[in-house]
């Protein structure tokens, strides 16, 4: 049993201040002691704002703390090996942000690297921990609608639609930005978690569609080297609830209208239909109509704001920090390493097949 509190150690201040920091502090037994930033300033504000005690000059310095159990790495995805690495080297306990690397060569290495290390490993998939969807894969268990027979997601967004938005890590490839990796990574968890398999083939087609931005520093326009919407086909292994499955994805951080955030599974004797809302839905075979499902609100730390990043992320902070009191390397239903291994094959794959505009077979 680990003494209380746990010590939580944050790098990064953008998605870490709006959901992190609110969700860890509503976890008993635990603190967020230290922070770190590129922009010792923006670290500052925010440890401010929370009342956290330490703000190191850099990711090393934060590892390396003595009161620091857990390493969160917000960060680019081109830097989550090196801090994450760095973090098992010291056997500290490490949440990854998706997607874990930029690719499955890198994500490899982090998987080595916490088997040797044998502590706490995980992925930020928050969307696993709520209650609708975790519902949504019990009823998959039990054959609610028998076997699956194809999967579709939504995810529709216009937060990246103005086009004097400023360039920014998300608009390069190098640092692991665009929309794949971003909303992909969870639609590949998503798919492989609901429906306990694994994606076989994939066809993409990626799209850039504001290909300028203007630099903050010179004042002058920056090329976009990363995608804004993802068009994905899937074929899914036959498995537990899964026969000659196909899935869909429509991606976009472009796209105006009503945010989406929607994952749908057919089956053969009916589906089901998750929304971003929470509200989980059943269509029986032959019934021509959704009917809902009755299920728990998730509970939402204070600070937050609403969206179901936050809702399952109050869920996750909690399940983790009560493994970390409790000694545990596990986290039930939490994406670890090895999830987070599988997506990015899955992602290159994706990657591979727009290069080519050709099925591609994943891992290969």
């Amino acid at each position: 049993m680990k003494k209380a509190p746990v010590g939580i150690g944050i790098i990064g201040t953008g998605f870490a201040r709006t959901t992190q920091i609110p969700g860890f502090r509503d976890c008993m037994g635990t603190k967020v002691v230290a922070i770190a930033s590129r922009n010792r300033e923006r670290a500052e504000a925010v440890a401010k704002e929370f009342g956290i005690e330490y703000v190191a000059d850099n990711w090393q310095e934060l590892v390396a703390h003595s009161d620091v159990d857990l390493v969160s790495v917000v960060t680019p995805p081109s830097t989550h090996m090196e801090i994450t690495t760095a973090a098992l080297d010291q056997r500290k306990a490490v949440l990854c942000e998706k997607p874990m690397a930029l690719n499955a060569a890198e994500a490899a290495t982090m998987v080595e690297k916490a088997r040797a290390a044998g502590v706490l490993a995980l992925i930020d998939h928050e969307l696993r921990f709520l209650n609708s969807r975790r519902v949504m894969h019990g009823m998959l268990q039990t054959g609610a609608v028998g076997l699956v027979r194809h999967c579709n997601y939504v995810f529709r967004s216009d937060y990246r639609a103005i086009a004097d938005r400023a360039w920014d890590w998300w608009s390069d490839e190098t640092m692991g930005g665009g929309a794949l990796g971003a909303i992909g990574s969870h639609v590949v968890d998503s798919f492989r978690w609901i429906l306990s398999t694994e994606i076989t083939k994939v066809l993409g087609m990626l799209s850039t569609h504001i290909k300028e931005r203007r630099d903050r520093a010179s004042g002058g326009m920056r090329t976009v080297t990363t995608d804004d919407e993802a068009k994905l086909l899937f074929h899914l292994a036959d498995g537990p609830h899964t026969r000659e499955a196909t899935g869909a994805a429509s991606i976009s951080v472009v796209e105006q209208g009503k945010y989406e955030n929607r994952l749908e599974i057919y089956g053969t004797k009916g589906a089901l239909m998750v929304e971003e809302t929470g509200e989980l839905w059943i269509s029986p075979t032959g019934s021509g109509v959704w009917r809902p499902v009755q299920v728990e609100q998730d509970h939402m730390a204070q600070g937050m704001r609403e969206g179901s990043w936050s809702r399952g992320f109050t869920a996750f902070a909690v399940a983790i920090c009560e493994a970390m009191r409790a000694g545990r390397t596990t986290v039930k239903d939490a994406a670890t390493f090895e999830d987070g291994y599988q997506v990015q094959l899955v992602l290159d794959a994706i990657r591979a097949s727009n290069e080519s505009g050709c099925w591609v077979t994943v891992g290969h």
